[in-house]
């Protein structure tokens, strides 16, 4: 029988927050467009409340009542976004990219681009929560 002693058993660590783990995310993150993920980050979020942020495929990722899109670093030459909920294919738009049935993406070269294709993406953002909720 094992002894007993006067210590409390360890408490478990705490799970970083979203906020936490995406700040550490990109904190960490060696990107050549990196200023550029930024900005487009904040759009994302600004575009409207009900997007959420975390870390989720192993990239920042933003959803509401579903996944809607997530960013894929692995491009070191763009900054590259993957809409992914099926919602996306009914949004008409030129800079959303692919003949996926599911899916569609969209990338920015650099920062005068993402200026260029800020007020489009909050548009298609913006149809995008209120199609999926």
């Amino acid at each position: 029988m094992p002894a007993k002693t006067d210590q409390e058993p360890k408490a478990k660590p705490k799970k970083p927050s979203d906020a936490e783990q995406v700040a550490s995310y990109m904190e960490q993150l060696q990107h050549p467009l990196k200023a550029e993920i930024e900005v487009v980050r904040n759009i994302i979020k600004n575009t409207n409340p009900a997007i959420k942020e975390r870390i989720k495929w192993n990239a920042p990722s933003y959803y509401t009542s579903a996944d809607l899109l997530t960013f894929n670093h692995r491009l070191q030459t763009k900054v590259h976004l993957i809409f992914h909920h099926i919602a996306i294919v009914q949004i008409a738009s030129d800079l959303l990219e692919g003949d996926y049935k599911d899916r569609r993406m969209m990338y920015f070269t650099d920062m005068a681009d993402v200026e260029a294709k800020k007020e489009v993406l909050e548009g298609i953002l913006s149809e995008y929560v209120g199609l999926v909720g």
